[in-house]
């Protein structure tokens, strides 16, 4: 862990130099794309047999963290791509060869909602439609998309898959104009008509049961974690760094500033005190709980034991509270900072957009996982299989 995190501290000072530049793109710099390849960032998920390091789950998202510590937009892009070279792993090998066979190197995007049209035609699938938010997709040569593949049988529920296509077969709509997370460049992808073979596809199930076809050639314990867990801390990690962010700036200015009002050092109001302690208490207790859980995951895969349904309604749940609590913490920081932390070119609008930017993200939405996970403490079923 070590040797990854100081590649990715060491990106620190460069990434919040870029930022502004970033923010005004409305997408990462390709310096900076460059920057997290040269790091290895992007394959620490990444199988061994393409290149890859495959640490732990919390080795990366520790990185994912160090990163969103300068810039939550390029720690979003890390999180989210990084993942996606994880569930490559999961499909057949022949898609692995085609994504990765010449360049390992190779970046996919994702649109996992199923906005899209699906058919099933000879060999495959034939999809068409747009899907939205997909982050980092300027830096990308394939993306995943789901859908809905209509059932065989009549009667039957429609299967959830994830689908696999090529920069040939999509354009990106340039509609990225948001109040936050500005630089993630998460723009929508069109697909026209694209045909979709077998092997380019990953059925959500074989992702909850943790027996894809993937496993067969990459047999690492990291495979065999639900994709649910894994994803969604993709998209929940980057607000912890933003929380880290505010909080190193809070207490920067906080010790130098005297109050306008009666000349007081701020730092020796109770009140700022009490902010920073309760910030930092948040913030820590939610990178605890992240390696907790994971450390509790990779042990029980690693023993080729079974998680139960009732720890993964906890992990989910526990992946949303880390943006409430992070958020909480943040929203405290920027009210104690005073009316000079309104202006735009205050260092805290940044972290403060952002963090509420990756809230509205339905992953992070904490009251569903929250029910069902309360719901099936008190005997009732489980509706929610992205776990």
């Amino acid at each position: 862990m070590e040797e990854v995190l100081a590649r990715a501290r060491a990106l620190v000072p460069t990434l919040r130099e870029r930022a502004a530049e970033a923010d005004r793109l409305r997408r990462l710099p390709d310096e900076t794309v460059a920057d997290l390849k040269r790091a290895g960032l992007f394959r620490l998920l990444q199988p061994s047999r393409w290149g890859g390091a495959e640490v732990d789950p919390g080795v990366f998202f520790e990185a994912q963290i160090a990163v969103a510590s300068a810039c939550a937009s390029t720690a979003w892009v890390l999180g989210v791509v990084g993942v996606h070279n994880w569930q490559l792993a999961l499909f057949p090998l022949e898609a692995q060869r085609e994504v990765w066979g010449d360049d390992p190197d190779t970046l996919i995007s994702s649109s996992y909602a199923p906005t899209g049209k699906v058919e099933r035609v000879d060999g495959g699938y034939q999809i068409r439609g747009r899907w939205s938010f997909s982050s980092g997709c300027d830096h990308c040569q394939w993306v995943f998309l789901g859908g809905l593949v209509p059932p065989e049988k009549e009667g039957a529920p429609p299967e959830m898959r994830t689908f696999l296509v090529p920069r040939a077969d999509y354009v990106i709509d340039d509609n990225w104009h948001v109040a936050g997370l500005k630089a993630t460049g998460s723009k929508d992808i069109v697909v026209a008509g694209a045909f979709v073979p077998e092997h380019r596809t990953h059925k959500l199930v074989d992702g909850y049961r943790r027996s894809s076809p993937g496993n067969e050639v990459n047999p690492a314990p990291l495979y065999r974690l639900p994709f649910g867990q894994i994803f969604v801390r993709s998209v929940s990690t980057s607000v912890i760094g933003a929380a880290l962010n505010a909080l190193e700036i809070f207490t920067q200015v906080a010790a130098k500033r005297v109050a306008a009002g009666d000349g007081q050092k701020v730092a020796e109001d109770p009140a700022t005190q009490l902010v920073a302690a309760h910030a930092s208490s948040l913030i820590e207790e939610a990178r605890v709980v992240l390696h907790h859980n994971f450390d509790e995951m990779m042990a029980r895969v690693r023993a080729g034991q079974d998680l139960a349904l009732e720890r993964r309604l906890r992990f989910r749940f526990d992946s949303s509270q880390a943006v409430v609590k992070c958020l909480a913490a943040i929203d405290a920081l920027f009210t104690a900072s005073g009316g000079r932390a309104i202006f735009l070119d205050s260092p805290l609008q940044r972290p403060f957009q952002d963090a509420h930017a990756a809230r509205a993200h339905y992953a992070n939405n904490p009251d569903k996982p929250a029910r069902n996970w309360g719901g099936v403490q008190v005997g009732l079923k489980n509706v929610d299989y992205f776990v």
